[in-house]
């Protein structure tokens, strides 16, 4: 499969393009400045294209099976950014795809996105913005899946997690493995359609996906 990967250059995109190096799928990575190709190129991409998710990706995107969007404006910017990146560049991609005829769509989202009021204040403005972006793609007629990852890490992965519609503690999860859920995703026939909570746990990946 072709997989079109918005925000590879990110921390959750290089795992990912890390993994799928080792996969049968070819990652097409974008970036915003040419001078990031060839490092993601060494990490695992089949190739790279320029394009900015505040502009039209459409060509970017040709040729293109499925699309993984990890694409997030970062910690260090102000609402006004996380609703053009997290909310405005997700929806429309989700609209590139469609119009595309692309119709396998993975969303990275975040834990309490699906009720944004009543996460913690100062992160309203980015679980509103997801929750936008996740309600739109539900309603895109794609084959979707949302994955909604606890409070991210940087330490390695354990290749082991917890699933669930919807997990009451807001757990933590490695950035790591929540790589290997969006490719053992992209490598499922059950999860389409399906929107999940995951956390580190005690469930081998493939196991836990399986049962999504």
């Amino acid at each position: 499969m072709h997989v079109f990967i918005a925000g590879a250059n990110g921390q959750i995109g290089q795992h990912l393009l890390r993994e799928m190096a080792d996969s049968d799928h070819e990652a097409r990575a974008m970036v915003r400045h040419q001078d990031q190709g060839p490092e993601l190129q060494q990490l695992g991409a089949t190739e790279t294209v320029l394009g900015d998710l505040e502009q039209d990706c459409s060509e970017a995107m040709r040729g293109c099976d499925a699309v993984i969007f990890t694409a997030g404006s970062g910690p260090h910017t102000g609402p006004d950014k996380t609703i053009d990146v997290d909310q405005d560049g997700a929806i429309r991609l989700v609209d590139t795809a469609r119009a595309m005829g692309i119709k396998r769509f993975i969303m990275v989202s975040s834990m309490r996105a699906e009720e944004p009021d009543k996460g913690p204040e100062k992160l309203r403005h980015y679980l509103w913005a997801k929750h936008n972006a996740d309600e739109h793609l539900k309603n895109s007629g794609l084959d979707y899946t949302i994955v909604r990852p606890g409070q991210l890490t940087n330490e390695e992965g354990t290749g082991k997690v917890r699933v669930s519609p919807r997990l009451d503690e807001f757990d933590k999860i490695p950035r790591q493995d929540v790589a290997r859920v969006l490719l053992a995703v992209l490598d499922s026939d059950t999860t389409t359609n399906r929107v999940f909570d995951v956390v580190s746990g005690d469930t081998t990946i493939p196991e836990a996906i399986s049962s999504v």
